[in-house]
């Protein structure tokens, strides 16, 4: 399998040859240096006004052992095109190997919790499932989960994820099933009767039959243990799938099904939700999040030996990233350790926080639940444009 290791990551191995060069002409020429390094994201996506960072816990991980400090804002924050996110400061030659894949975990992870969360902005108090892993390359498959997690996913698919994660995974059933079945009611009746009560009994209704008369004759046989109905209709025979949901809403209540819940997935996207999230109780993502658009970081080396410096087109020297937790508004300054008021009356605070000093991590990292819980706070005071 074509699959860097960890090993091979932590080698520096995963790297842009002309570092290497660069290296060997530093360690040559005795150019080797103190620097601050700055990672912040030159350009959004078409349309973002903001995003969401994951992907600073492999980040550490990565530098641990290495004689480097790092500032970094928290994982699952929301920053803005041009924002410090991450400073790195020690000689040159202790990361410049792992450049690339610092800014690849960031770029990617950060990608994706930010799709999940314009989705779970759509979808609001309604469950968004990432359904995603099979659409990426399988090793990375919990790493797309956590940061769809973070971003406001209230779940995911994938076993592996769930292991690594501590959170069980979701899931239905797929069409193979009622397939080998042969009839979507017996599938449902072996679901029930092979799985424990802690699973859902969700159905899938669109292999054969009509998806109203499959509901129904379901929803009469499972009665009040069925929870809920998914609908993965392909493209070909979707129809006015606002339609379809709202005649499913009918018969079910007024037969006395008012219970059963009305799930959607298959090919959603932000613009595809928005036209169903007032009849559809919840949604099963894939594509859109696991391969949605990177965001675009780059590393740019800003101080030299203490003095501020920076390619043409980048801001030197040292930056504090300062936040109102109260109303979450922000800007970029100087370096400082001062307090500044917002414009709300509340003390401003430099989000970027030490989190490693010569190569320890300083501050423990957080469960990904509670990032989870951070990210959606700050959501709640964004937009989508």
């Amino acid at each position: 399998m074509y699959i860097a290791s960890e090993n091979v990551i932590k080698s520096g191995k995963v790297t842009d040859v002309y570092f290497q060069r660069a290296l060997e002409i530093i360690k040559n020429k005795d150019l080797d240096k103190n620097v601050k390094a700055e990672i912040s994201a030159k350009h959004l996506p078409k349309s973002y006004n903001w995003t969401v960072l994951c992907g600073l816990e492999e980040v550490l991980e990565l530098l641990e052992s290495k004689h480097v400090n790092v500032r970094a804002v928290p994982e699952g924050s929301i920053f803005r095109e041009n924002d410090p996110v991450l400073e790195i400061e020690g000689k040159y030659s202790e990361f410049a190997v792992f450049e690339t894949a610092i800014l690849g975990f960031l770029s990617q992870e950060s990608g994706v919790a930010t799709k999940a969360a314009r989705i779970k902005k759509i979808a609001g108090n309604k469950p968004v499932i990432s359904f995603g892993a099979r659409r990426m390359h399988p090793a990375i498959a919990p790493a797309i989960e956590r940061a769809a997690y973070i971003g406001g996913c209230d779940g995911f698919s994938t076993v592996a994820a769930g292991e690594m994660l501590g959170i069980a995974p979701s899931g239905t059933m797929p069409h193979s099933l009622i397939l080998l079945a042969g009839d979507t009611l017996k599938a449902a009746w072996y679901f029930d009767e092979t799985l424990s009560r802690d699973v859902p009994r969700i159905v899938l209704i669109d292999t054969f039959g009509d998806e109203k008369f499959e509901s129904v004759r379901i929803a009469k046989s499972l009665a009040g243990k069925l929870g809920g109905i998914r609908l993965d209709t392909p493209p070909s025979r979707r129809g006015n799938m606002r339609r379809i949901l709202k005649e499913l809403r009918w018969e079910l209540d007024m037969r006395g099904f008012g219970h059963v819940k009305l799930f959607v997935s298959g090919g959603l996207n932000e613009e595809s939700i928005k036209e169903i999230v007032d009849v559809s109780d919840g949604f099963g993502v894939g594509t859109s999040i696991s391969s949605a658009a990177t965001i675009d970081f780059s590393m740019d080396i800003v101080e030299i030996e203490s003095k501020p410096i920076a390619k043409k087109g980048k801001t030197s020297g040292s930056k504090s990233l300062i936040k109102c937790r109260k109303c979450f508004e922000s800007k970029v300054v100087p370096f400082t350790t001062s307090a500044i008021k917002c414009k709300c009356g509340n003390n401003m605070e430099d989000f970027l926080q030490y989190v490693m000093r010569d190569g320890k991590v300083v501050k423990e990292n957080r469960d990904v639940r509670s990032i989870r819980n951070s990210c959606l706070k700050e959501l709640d005071k964004e937009t989508i444009t």
